[in-house]
């Protein structure tokens, strides 16, 4: 449990198996449309910090005699790549009417035996922590200083770009309100595009999920003069790492101009994540967890205090791609059909686009801020035809 205040973890002896894992049923007649609204709605609420922090919801009536299965967990808890190698833990990879171990309750990692003086032990690590993460804060607050004061007299800084890009209709301040859309595209035709213009699934899916942005807010009379900023989480852990917390650092990667051609959309994204990457590359794991911890605590900062306001915002979207899996799962003999990662939105950053793969697809899932995005299908269908387009410039090249 995460207690008010500082922030901890506490141990529960009990929890309330109702509360957590409940049913819910569409009305006779609903619409996919229908289950996304309700999931949106679903999403809006704070977890409660004096339960443990997880809800999931088991939801029936969706149509094609399907169901969906809805699952809210905080952050501190857990990150979305592990998060999701326990969600398909929970699943079987066989049409057996089985039903597995559920993701929230399958067993964490044994902690490492505690060394010989584990007293003098913690210490030194606390001083040595407490080290790196002052010279990390220091070193990545003058890095973000130059780059905001270059950047705020008309020069074109390069790498990783927080607390640079100006205000954009996606930064409107928070509001409760969500919104939740899908899209999916073919996976093996993203790979082969991806190739052909020598960048990765992540560059793709920047790429289109910018240029469907861009016309997005053009067709609502907020066109947006300036490259957008996103932040791309990346994710510190190896295959073997499936310990409880988050190992995450970021990339603040600018996107293309906003009257690019697709294929000179996806070859400014190219250039600017490998140049976001290059500054990442260089730290450590420590500091590049300390790196996103610090960012993050700004962004919250300024929007908490409203500073971020009258100041450049930390970044103008999220956008994440979590690994996904080739192979069919099942629940029950249930096969899956497809899962869309519904993240979490930060500070005044209306905008968090999650992808994830799931056999043959690649599927998105976009949260906002209503209040930033009013019509989230209307995005989610932008992007989907940002891709075709660049699938026809492709085809031509």
């Amino acid at each position: 449990m995460l207690g008010v205040g500082a922030p901890h973890f506490r141990e529960v002896d009990t929890w309330d198996s109702h509360y957590h894992v409940q049913h819910l049923a569409l009305p006779s007649g609903s619409s996919y449309d229908d289950l996304l609204r309700l999931v949106a709605d679903l999403h809006e609420p704070m977890l409660d910090r004096h339960r443990p922090l997880f809800r999931c919801w088991v939801i029936d009536g969706v149509p094609g005699n399907r169901f969906a299965i809805y699952t809210k967990t905080h952050h501190s808890i857990i990150d979305g790549v592990s998060g999701l190698k326990k969600l398909y833990e929970g699943l079987s990879t066989s049409t057996e009417r089985t039903i597995p171990t559920p993701a929230f309750a399958l067993p964490t990692p044994e902690p490492p035996p505690a060394p010989p003086h584990p007293g003098l032990h913690r210490l030194l690590d606390t001083i040595h922590s407490a080290v790196v993460q002052v010279g990390t804060v220091n070193q990545i607050s003058l890095s973000a200083a130059r780059k905001a004061v270059s950047a705020a007299l008309g020069s074109h800084v390069e790498g990783s770009l927080p607390f640079v890009a100006p205000h954009a209709p996606t930064n409107a301040p928070a509001q409760q309100a969500r919104g939740f859309a899908t899209l999916s595209v073919p996976l093996a035709e993203m790979h082969r595009i991806a190739r052909q213009h020598h960048a990765t699934l992540n560059d793709v899916a920047a790429a289109i999920i910018d240029h469907g942005l861009h016309a997005y807010l053009r067709q609502a009379g907020q066109a947006y003069a300036h490259e957008l900023v996103a932040m791309c989480p990346v994710s510190l852990r190896d295959d073997s790492d499936s310990a409880v917390g988050t190992r995450v650092s970021a990339l603040f990667v600018r996107l293309g101009r906003p009257e690019a051609t697709m294929t000179d959309r996806l070859r400014e994204v190219v250039h600017s994540v490998a140049s976001a990457k290059d500054e990442l590359g260089a730290m450590s794991t420590n500091a590049a967890m300390t790196f996103a911890v610090a960012l993050v605590a700004l962004a919250g900062a300024g929007a908490s205090t409203h500073l971020d306001r009258v100041g450049h915002p930390a970044c103008n979207l999220v956008i994440s791609n979590i690994p996904g899996n080739t192979e069919p799962h099942y629940l029950n003999g249930a096969p899956l059909i497809g899962i869309f990662p519904v993240s979490a939105l930060a500070a005044s950053i209306g905008l968090n686009v999650t992808l994830s793969s799931y056999c043959d697809t690649m599927n998105f899932g976009f949260v906002t801020n209503t209040a930033a995005i009013s019509d989230v299908q209307a995005l989610a269908e932008f992007t989907g035809k940002a891709y075709a387009e660049l699938t026809a410039e492709s085809a031509r090249a």
